[in-house]
């Protein structure tokens, strides 16, 4: 397994969790095949630039920790927040 593949399916399996569970919207499975897509073309990319790959899983992981998702529900974050009530509301 390559060194983008984690982070790459780690961000796939929470923005599925946090749409379907935390965002009470139906399961969009669109999003695991996205992932797949997406990790099996990092793991072709690391053969050419292993450095690169590996920066654009970690950036894709952040970047879904924090942006909040194009349906408007929460973020993550904001959803683990507010589950932990630490989120002041």
């Amino acid at each position: 397994m390559g060194a983008s593949t984690g982070p790459i399916l780690a961000a796939t399996g929470i923005t599925f969790a946090n749409e379907w569970i935390l965002n009470k919207q139906r399961p969009d499975f669109r999003i695991l095949l996205g992932g797949a897509v997406a990790a099996g073309m990092l793991a072709l990319f690391e053969h050419v630039s292993p450095e690169i790959a590996k920066g654009i899983a970690w950036i894709a992981l952040i970047t879904t920790l924090l942006v909040n998702p194009v349906g408007g529900g929460k973020s993550p974050v904001q959803n683990l927040l507010s589950v932990s009530g630490l989120g002041g509301k």
